[in-house]
């Protein structure tokens, strides 16, 4: 049921990005809404923003696969009365703020350096790179099974970071530890 109401939200989401570029992949918009969702259900500390009415940043890290598809998903959004905006990085080094980053295929060979980089900072990394990913640190895994969007939390990075991601979004991922019941 809550895939059910996950996949409907992505739908609608990208009724609202219908101008998006034509090249990026269908796989690549719904990514871009799901990048969208984590907003609304993750909770950073308060001093992840500047001042109260700091936006919520998201990043992409190395070679951008979504195109224009994020900017059009995000734009005039606003979750708990901040709005979302989107800004790319070409190196770790390079981010100062930042809320949800999404580190591309490109990274993978670093990975352990973005990771370690990042370490305790109140972001919350999101990636597609390969399926050991989130045993290196990456909080959210994206990956396609059976023609559909799977996500992949690792609890005790989100943790490290002083995160908190909502029931919702955990109930529709795949776990890394497991919850206790």
């Amino acid at each position: 049921m809550n895939r059910l109401i996950w996949f409907g939200m992505a739908v609608c989401s990208l009724l609202m990005a219908a101008r998006a570029d034509a090249q990026v992949s269908r796989e690549y918009q719904l990514k871009a809404v799901f990048l969208y969702h984590f907003a609304q259900f993750t909770e950073w500390p308060t001093n992840a923003f500047a001042a109260t009415n700091s936006p919520i940043v998201i990043g992409i890290l190395g070679v951008d696969p979504f195109g224009s598809v994020l900017d059009s998903v995000v734009t005039n959004e606003v979750v708990n009365g901040r709005r979302i905006v989107v800004e790319r990085f070409s190196r770790v080094e390079d981010i100062k703020t930042c809320h949800i980053l999404f580190i591309a295929a490109s990274e993978a060979r670093i990975l352990p350096r973005i990771i370690q980089a990042l370490q305790d900072r109140p972001i919350l990394t999101v990636s597609e790179i390969e399926e050991s990913a989130t045993r290196r640190g990456v909080m959210v895994r994206m990956f396609t099974a059976d023609n559909r969007i799977r996500l992949r939390v690792n609890l005790n990075a989100v943790s490290s970071a002083h995160l908190t991601l909502s029931s919702k979004l955990l109930r529709a991922a795949e776990v890394f530890p497991k919850e206790d019941p």
